[in-house]
């Protein structure tokens, strides 16, 4: 069974242009139909039975599109033909890819025929892409101050940490967030022909939550507080260890914050409470080494996308329910999304733009 919600916005409107193009093949059109409608929650089976296929399928054409993107939908044996550009025309083409990065198959296409004066319709541009081997794929956001070694000394020593756990341990990882009563806008599904809109909110008044979350058992230890600070620092390990009473030790996963380092927080883990947690620093500049970062996403894809509070009162009860409640009681639909099945992350392999 697969889940939907897989796709982001852009990957959805990529999909969405093909499935309208007029002009487009009616193979092609059904394959980014599936996965829009695999991406909206419908089985193998609805789609083969929509579609008139067999089970395997649209499974075929979701596993081609994880694996290739766009790019496989259009080109799975599709041989495109002969091109309609020149090599020299095809080298400057991928010149212009290669420094301008354009979002879409529209702005290609439209350079195109700018350019060369050759009209190219959206599956043919995405054939064309493919051969001259540019891929669609959104930046990723990578500090060029990451620390490779940094990196993979930490995953070396969480992997060697959870071997050598006993019963009497748990691991937790903490962080601290600042929601704002705001409304984020998010592509979603609707009528044709129905306009949809949602009301802004006041998006000033914020609350500061200071949280834990252990990845075994999916408890939460979430305290709204006035200030982040070295003070809900202290707070937050207290209520850790409250809700650990048989935990001998509690290994806490934290950033590098100067709070977390003040002194009242180092007196406190000398206390006879303190002792029973150990703190572990995740490396400078790695939110991806604490996996408590995407549950952030996860609270405001699930609280804030396209849900509207009338009132700050509202949006700070919603919030706090969705960490302290839901989450816990809803651990297995939330789990895959806060694996802890780290990688490391090294400038030297990506270009970095801007």
């Amino acid at each position: 069974m697969i889940r939907g919600g897989f796709l982001s916005e852009d990957e959805r409107e990529e999909l969405l242009g093909v499935a309208r193009d007029q002009v487009c093949e009616a193979r092609i059109a059904r394959r980014a139909n599936t996965i829009i409608l695999l991406d909206k929650g419908w089985t193998y089976a609805e789609v083969a039975e929509a579609f008139l296929l067999d089970d395997d399928t649209p499974r075929a054409w979701h596993r081609l599109y994880e694996e290739q993107g766009l790019t496989g939908l259009v080109v799975y044996r599709f041989t495109g033909g002969q091109s309609h550009l020149s090599v020299a025309q095809e080298a400057a083409l991928f010149d212009w890819v290669r420094q301008s990065l354009p979002s879409s198959t529209a702005a290609i296409g439209a350079w195109i025929a700018a350019t060369f004066e050759v009209d190219y319709s959206r599956p043919g541009v995405i054939a064309l892409m493919s051969r001259l081997g540019l891929v669609y794929r959104k930046p990723k956001l990578v500090r060029p101050q990451l620390d490779p070694k940094k990196q993979q000394a930490f995953i070396d020593a969480y992997a060697k940490l959870l071997r050598e756990m006993t019963p009497d341990e748990a691991a937790v990882f903490a962080d601290a967030v600042h929601p704002t009563h705001q409304v984020r806008p998010a592509g979603c599904w609707a009528p044709k022909g129905e306009d949809v809109a949602i009301s802004p909110s006041s998006g000033r008044e914020r609350l500061n939550v200071h949280g834990a979350v252990d990845l075994e058992t999916g408890r939460t230890q979430m305290i709204d507080v006035i200030t982040v600070d070295a003070a809900s620092t202290i707070a937050l390990l207290m209520a850790v260890v409250a809700a650990n009473p048989d935990k001998r030790v509690i290994h806490v996963f934290l950033d590098n914050a100067r709070y977390h380092h003040a002194k009242v927080v180092k007196a406190w883990l000398n206390s006879p409470e303190g002792r029973r947690i150990k703190l572990h620093f995740v490396p400078p500049y790695c939110p991806h080494l604490n996996p408590i970062e995407r549950l952030w996403g996860v609270m405001h894809k699930t609280v804030t996308h396209n849900k509207g509070y009338a009132t700050f009162r509202a949006f700070a009860a919603a919030m706090p329910a969705f960490l302290r409640d839901t989450v816990p009681r809803n651990w297995r639909q939330f789990r895959d999304a806060l694996s802890d099945n780290f990688r490391v992350i090294n400038p030297a392999d990506f270009r970095i733009l801007g």
